[in-house]
Formats: C-alpha cells, structure tokens, sequence
C-alpha cells in the first residue's frame, strides 16, 4: 500500500524533498507518494490543509518556511510536540500520535511534531569528520534556523558556545529563552555579541542567516579565524564559505543538513533508517544527469 507524505510551504515549487524522499523509498523498497504542497500564507488555511491530509490517510507532512512556527502552535494546541520542537519553538515534521488515538482523541486532535533540523545538521558536520566533542563553536544569527540547532549541537558535546548577531539583545533574548526552555542549556554560559565584534579562534563556525542568498555579506572581523566553516543555507555561491576558505578553513553547505533531517524525519514516519551517503550520492548523480 502506497504511503502519503507532503511538504507544505509558500512558496514550494523549490523544494527539493520529493526527490530526496524517493531516494529513501527506493533505498528501503517502501512505496510513497511524497508532494509539494502549496498553502496560503495564514494558519487557519494551513490547520484545515493539514486536518484534511491526515483525516485523507496521509501519514506524515514536512513543512517549511514560513510554516514552521504555526505548525509549533497547531501541534502544542493538539498531539504534543517532542523535546527539540519545544525548545526550538518550531516544528518540521508531523505525523499522528497513535498513543492519543488509540485513547480516543480524534485525527485532528492527534497531530504531533517535531524539529529535525538540528539533529540533521550535528549528522552531517560529524560524518564530514568535523569534531564536535568539546570544539569552541560560533553560531551566526539569532532567528529560527539558530535556534533549532542550538540543542542539538549542546547535546552533541561541544565545549562553548557564542551566539553572534547584527541585534546583540536577539541574541540575549535568545540564550534566556532557550535556557528557560531546556535543562540542559545554561544561558549564563553561552556568550553572545554583535556578528561585527566577534574575534578570536573557533573550531567551528555556523552561519544560519540567509544573507549569503543575496550575495549580501556579514560584517565579520578581520580576527576572526576557524578551522571549519558552515552556512546552513545551499544551492549557489556563499560569501561566508568563500570568506573562511580563502583563510584556510575547511568549509561545507547546508545541503547535507537538508538530507539529513529529511532522513529524520522519513525514519519518524517508516521506523526505517537510511544511508544518508548512499542517498546523497544518488542525489549528486541525479543532479548531473539532469543538467
């Protein structure tokens, strides 16, 4: 029987996860259906969409900008939400909370979520050999993609942490309210900055703004050096990338990210796991025969 999965997104006609998905498929012999869906910008159109999938069938539903935080709140009002989607305030993957169901709550008041983004980012920097365990790490950005991987990255280890932003207080703000949120984040030890004044050696830096996408630059310090280098976003030339290789870093996109928490997110829905270099392999070679 054929299993229904959709992305959810305004705009989605990009999204690249019907393909990824298909290389998960193909890699477990599972049969899905897996489709963009485009929804108007508001969250009663985006609640009705997503009662009306489940209540169709659909087993699971990946959403995207700038769905992620109404998708938080539909799921907090309903099914529950996992530790990584409290914490990041936002949600990427759904599906339905059997436990709630089998206790006699209805469709639409069984959707749960979570985040995966975080986890995929910490599996794709170790699987480029990256060390975590104890690195002195630099986050760039203080907005939703920063505070979805903060947890993770803690939770993998590393030794400090300093949040850099063009709005210092966001970056307080953001430290407070994620250390309220989670036991295992201490805001007291998390330095924060404006990206301006951030200097000195990192193991390793994470862009997580989308300013690279308009070929605009950050305002980073001539005394600011890493070993790696990673900007979560993908797809063209990255300033940031090009700033931390031309001083010798080793740097990398967010385009291993975006498989991984997909991967994620496929293993919520099937209990299925999946070799994620196989996939992305599968993927690269796609993409040139496409061309």
């Amino acid at each position: 029987m054929t299993q229904h999965f959709i992305v959810i997104g305004n705009p989605i006609a990009h999204s690249k996860s019907p393909e990824i998905h298909a290389q998960f498929a193909a890699q477990t012999g599972i049969d899905i259906s897996y489709q963009r869906q485009y929804c108007p910008d508001d969250a009663a159109s985006f609640t009705a969409l997503l009662e009306a999938f489940f209540h169709g069938g659909g087993v699971g539903a990946n959403v995207t900008v700038p769905f992620k935080q109404v998708a938080y709140a539909c799921c907090a009002a309903r099914g529950g939400l996992s530790e990584h989607a409290k914490v990041a305030g936002a949600v990427n993957t759904l599906w339905l909370n059997t436990a709630l169901l089998k206790n006699g709550a209805s469709i639409s008041e069984a959707i749960y979520g979570d985040n995966t983004d975080g986890q995929g980012l910490v599996n794709h920097i170790l699987s480029l050999g990256w060390p975590l365990a104890g690195a002195r790490v630099a986050l760039i950005g203080a907005g939703g993609a920063a505070r979805g991987v903060i947890l993770p990255l803690i939770q993998a280890g590393i030794g400090d942490l300093s949040i850099a932003n063009r709005t210092v207080s966001k970056a307080e703000d953001l430290a407070c309210e994620l250390s309220a949120a989670s036991d295992v984040i201490d805001a007291h030890a998390i330095s924060t900055c404006a990206t301006s004044e951030l200097t000195g050696a990192f193991d390793i830096i994470i862009n997580a703004t989308s300013i690279g996408l308009s070929g605009e630059t950050l305002p980073l310090a001539d005394m600011l050096t890493a070993h790696y280098a990673y900007d979560m976003m993908y797809g063209r030339t990255l300033p940031f990338l090009q700033h931390f290789a031309a001083r010798g870093a080793q740097t990398s996109d967010g385009y291993g990210m975006l498989i991984g928490q997909a991967a994620l997110s496929f293993e919520r829905w099937t209990t299925q796991k999946v070799d994620v270099a196989i996939a992305t392999a599968a993927l690269h070679d796609k993409a040139l025969h496409d061309k």
